[in-house]
């Protein structure tokens, strides 16, 4: 068998690792060859640094070009940088028609998938639902300062302590069944009309509220608001899971939650100048812009493809990536995870969500949705105004509910910046930790003040305190939870997967609303806040334990990567970890 450096002749195709050939210098390089699909990148990296794009049947027919020139050139321990450029560059790729590409500078360069250029659309999609999101926000923060306002002197209504708890905790309640019925409604109307189909509720909600006579009117009117809630919160991240390229998923992934919060931030700033009927007037004029935009943007190519309409998924993926990025490879790679994912259809997608293939992803989406509402989130945002009351704060309740609206907000932004460089799990660390140390701060304050000690000096404790934990939630166990059930569910039971983590949240949401002021009275704020600190510590554990990264990985990747690590159960932790870890050593893009 003949030699050619490195090579012989059965071992052409193969990939090597890229060193200088023995006995040779610098300019020396070894080329790597693939002999079987998907496309990838293969780094030929000397000092020279070249790059070869090469699908399967082209790497064939260059290791063999390279072994004929080699062979005819007697060059047979040698290729130089310039030989292989111009060998390269004569070398068509036999599925595109098109030159492979080099990143040396002599070798003009094709144009790339995705580019800069190409982000526009996909952020003015992600803005478009995260509209959605903004009402979302003002919806749930509307109870604190509608509350204290309904009995003021000047309302027409006027609501005993019962009903306020059932007001603030209609809306998660009923959001629960908006997250099952959003389910079919995601796989058989749409993500996109979905979506806009939750501006109805929205707007008739904060109507019947305006109007209202009578507090049960108001009930009717969150429990409508709860339905679109609950709809949203499941169409929104399903929708930009499938809409946004990987390499800014995490970025574009967390605008709903920035929108979110700023939704809630507006509600108290609005709150605090207006009574309850006009805060409701104002939240029906919000999903306006919302309907409008959203119209405006496609379906995802990937519902298109499970209807079987390929055509439109194409024109949709298309419009996302803009007019003149090449997406025939993503379109070929969307297409290829949906037959493998159908390949084995069950008509029983409970039985197969429940399954041993799929339990991974789901357990980890649940523990995720678990951990993030029994922080005790929920019972801060609906409450806050009634919380600073309670703490005898010497700064106005008022202006501390603005102040933590405006931290939720600027560190949602913060977790938009650093959320594709440091990646889910460190930011799930950090937020964990913060809050579990900013709840003991709180139990313990409470617990001074329901015992009898003198925390007057101490009155500016709870503002900071309420500070730090809103960061923690907003940068990791806010937002990272939602973002990652659109990420980790696999393809094939998403819709109903999504649906059931959905409903689930909300009813957490519900117990944690419904229960707080109950739970507070009977044994003492401290008590609520001490349980949810340690739930926040063990919620710590979970992450570290179960969750995997997802940074900059493509769907198809991130569930594949799943199932292989649940069928290495045979493997340790440590190990699993130091596998995650090298499949992570690759290039990534810098972000828009």
């Amino acid at each position: 068998m003949k030699e050619y450096g490195m090579w012989n002749e059965k071992e052409l195709p193969r990939i090597f690792t890229s060193k200088p050939l023995p006995g040779e210098g610098e300019e020396s390089i070894l080329i790597g060859v693939k002999s079987r699909d998907p496309p990838s990148i293969i780094s030929s990296a000397t000092s020279s640094n070249a790059s070869v794009a090469t699908t399967g049947s082209t790497s064939v027919l260059l290791g063999v070009k390279v072994k004929k020139y080699l062979k005819s050139s007697n060059k047979q321990d040698k290729l130089t940088q310039k030989e292989l450029n111009i060998l390269l560059a004569s070398q068509p790729d036999m599925e595109s028609g098109k030159k492979i590409e080099m990143e040396d500078p002599s070798v003009e360069k094709i144009p790339q998938t995705s580019s800069r250029g190409s982000l526009v659309k996909q952020v003015l999609a992600a803005l478009a639902v995260s509209l959605g999101s903004m009402v979302v926000g003002f919806s749930s923060a509307f109870t604190s300062p509608a509350l204290e306002s309904m009995n003021d002197e000047g309302s027409r209504l006027h609501i005993t302590a019962s009903e306020a708890s059932w007001i603030g905790s209609l809306m998660p309640l009923s959001a629960l069944f908006g997250g099952i019925i959003g389910g079919p409604l995601i796989e058989n109307v749409g993500r996109r009309n979905t979506i806009i189909m939750t501006a109805i509720p929205f707007c008739v909600s904060f109507l019947l509220i305006y109007f209202a006579q009578h507090v049960s009117l108001i009930m009717a009117g969150r429990s409508l608001t709860g339905l679109g809630v609950g709809i949203a919160s499941l169409a929104l991240p399903v929708y930009l899971g499938e809409t946004v390229e990987a390499r800014v998923r995490g970025t574009l992934g967390l605008l709903p939650t920035t929108l979110g919060n700023m939704g809630i931030l507006v509600s108290f700033t609005a709150g605090t100048y207006l009574d309850w009927t006009n805060l409701a007037l104002l939240g029906a004029c919000l999903p306006i812009p919302f309907f409008i935009c959203t119209i405006l943007i496609p379906e995802t190519p990937t519902w298109f493809i499970n209807r079987g309409n390929e055509k439109k998924a194409e024109a949709s993926l298309q419009w996302l990536r803009g007019k003149k990025a090449n997406v025939h490879e993503e379109m070929a790679n969307i297409l290829k995870a949906h037959k493998e994912a159908y390949h084995e259809q069950n008509d029983n997608v409970l039985k197969e969500l429940f399954s041993k293939k799929y339990y991974l992803p789901f357990v980890i989406s649940i523990g995720l949705m678990f951990f993030q509402q029994f922080s005790g989130i929920n019972a801060v945002i609906f409450y806050t105004v009634t919380i600073f009351k309670d703490a005898g704060s010497t700064i106005d309740s008022n202006l501390c509910s603005i102040i933590v609206g405006a931290v939720n907000l600027a560190s949602t932004l913060v977790a938009t910046v650093l959320i594709d460089k440091l990646g889910r799990k460190i930011l799930l660390y950090i937020s964990n930790s913060l809050m579990t140390v900013t709840l003991l701060i709180l139990g313990g304050f409470f617990y001074g003040k329901a015992n009898g000690y003198d925390m007057e000096q101490y009155g500016w404790v709870p503002l900071p305190a309420f500070v730090i934990f809103i960061f923690g939630f907003a940068i990791g166990a806010g937002p990272i939870p939602w973002l990652m059930m659109g990420e980790i569910l696999p393809s094939k039971v998403r819709g109903t997967a999504a649906s059931i983590v959905t409903a689930f949240n909300w009813t957490c949401t519900f117990i944690v609303t419904k229960t707080f002021i109950d739970m507070s009275k009977a044994f003492g704020t401290h008590s609520a806040f001490l349980m949810f600190a340690i739930i926040c510590a063990i919620g710590l554990i979970f992450t570290y334990k179960m969750v995997p990264e997802t940074q900059g990985r493509t769907l198809e990747d991130i569930e594949n990567n799943l199932m292989a690590r649940r069928r290495s159960s045979r493997l340790s932790i440590k190990s699993l970890k130091k596998i995650n870890s090298l499949a992570y050593l690759k290039p990534f893009p810098s972000m828009l």
